[in-house]
């Protein structure tokens, strides 16, 4: 079973011609912007716009993921229109499928359309951006990054890896969210250990280069709370020691 699909208005011109298929898209070459064990990221350019052409040829890290649950391409290309409906800022689907031979994933692709003008986070703090020393530029990006990992949340949902480098920012300050073939929904209480652990990712680079009090900002952002309640007191605590001994 080979099912691929192209989202319109990318089914005809340029991008119908270049995302004709799944063996199209995996017969594409282009800049090589990262490569794993189960995937690898191509950016080309149709039409005069760049694409990001994401590639898999295993289901997931778990070999029995090509049988049983739900792939990591179909989790991405579902999380990603998830976050769309949500009202949440990120990249836009071109196409996306998967192909199956007898019940065995055998690979798949999901395309997204690029955000020009855009920079990781994890980028910004690798090259010391004056930006991060800006309170005009935090005051306005702090509160998108809470709201994004409150809305998430807000619909029982974790990332799993809301880490900077999956963040983007553009030149209008708008964030955007990236890359999630690895979240999920959760129940209760694996959800509240499945919060802490997002909260924690996005700390673990901010405790290097925001001040205590940019934090605290976010926290308060994200809870929509002025003060502090002993609950999220604890909480705080368990972020800052998430990543105790494995950093």
């Amino acid at each position: 079973m080979n099912n691929w699909r192209l989202i319109p208005p990318y089914d005809y011109g340029e991008t119908a011609r270049a995302f004709a298929s799944l063996d199209a898209v995996f017969a594409l070459t282009g800049e090589i912007v990262s490569r794993d064990p189960l995937s690898e990221v191509i950016r080309i350019e149709a039409g005069g716009t760049r694409y990001y052409v994401k590639r898999y040829l295993r289901a997931g890290k778990n070999p029995l993921r090509r049988w049983f649950g739900r792939s990591r391409v179909r989790a991405e290309w579902e999380n990603l229109r998830a976050f769309t409906r949500w009202g949440l800022p990120c990249a836009t689907i071109v196409g996306y499928g998967l192909e199956r031979s007898m019940f065995t994933f055998v690979r798949g692709a999901v395309i997204t359309q690029e955000i020009a003008g855009t920079v990781d986070l994890a980028r910004l703090a690798s090259e010391r951006d004056p930006r991060l020393r800006s309170s005009a530029w935090l005051a306005r990006i702090v509160p998108q990054a809470a709201r994004i990992a409150r809305t998430l949340h807000d619909h029982h949902f974790a990332h799993n890896d809301l880490k900077w480098r999956n963040l983007l920012v553009g030149d209008a300050s708008m964030l955007y969210l990236i890359d999630c073939p690895g979240g999920r929904y959760w129940p209760g209480p694996f959800l509240r250990y499945r919060i802490v652990k997002d909260l924690a990712c996005l700390d673990k680079v901010a405790k290097y280069h925001l001040s205590r009090t940019w934090r605290l900002r976010f926290f308060h952002a994200y809870t929509g709370r002025a003060r502090l309640t002993k609950a999220d007191k604890v909480m705080i605590g368990r972020i800052a020691r998430f990543f105790e001994g494995r950093e």
